[in-house]
């Protein structure tokens, strides 16, 4: 028998957080797991993330931070970002900042950058540059493609193909359900 999935406590805070601020684009179980997993993959690691929204991706990273490791979220929309802070406030290793995902760049470079926000598709190649050599990337909310190029649309999928074949990353794309799919990606030293 499979062992039971269990959500870690501050998702499920940040997941009630979401569900009262009436947001319903917080990240899906699945991407979780692998947001837990990159975290935890860098004890030491500095952890960023793009659209904090009500903070459940951010409680998956959180809940595979290392001890030694520090976590990094911004958000531009304030209530959210207040509502999100409030989730870590008893925990330093945490800072949820308010405003453009550019605020990110002074903390650079990121051992994990979960990017779900601004940058992913508005400036790619800076997304690329605030990553440290063998960090990890994840980009979430694509459709599956069974084509190459990668298709959306009847069109090729510029932004997926752009990270899947940039010259600085070793990328891949993984099925995170039936019908959304996301780019993992680590920086070649």
């Amino acid at each position: 028998m499979a062992a039971e999935r269990v959500v870690p406590p501050r998702v499920a805070v940040a997941e009630q957080v979401a569900a009262d601020a009436g947001f319903q684009q917080g990240c899906i179980p699945e991407v979780g797991r692998l947001l837990r997993l990159a975290a935890a993959s860098k004890p030491h690691g500095l952890v960023a993330e793009c659209g904090t929204g009500a903070g459940v991706g951010t409680a998956w990273l959180h809940s595979g931070l290392g001890a030694g490791g520090r976590l990094i979220t911004v958000e531009r929309d304030e209530e959210l970002a207040r509502r999100a802070a409030e989730i870590f406030g008893d925990d330093d290793r945490v800072d949820v900042l308010t405003g453009d995902w550019r605020l990110l760049e002074r903390h650079a470079p990121f051992d994990v950058f979960f990017c779900d926000g601004g940058g992913k598709r508005d400036d790619p190649e800076r997304v690329v540059e605030l990553l440290a050599p063998g960090g990890l990337l994840i980009l979430d909310d694509f459709t599956p493609s069974p084509h190459w190029p990668p298709r959306f649309g009847g069109e090729v999928d510029e932004l997926r193909l752009f990270y899947l074949t940039h010259p600085a990353l070793e990328a891949t794309e993984l099925l995170t359900t039936p019908v959304s799919s996301a780019v993992v990606a680590a920086r070649r030293a």
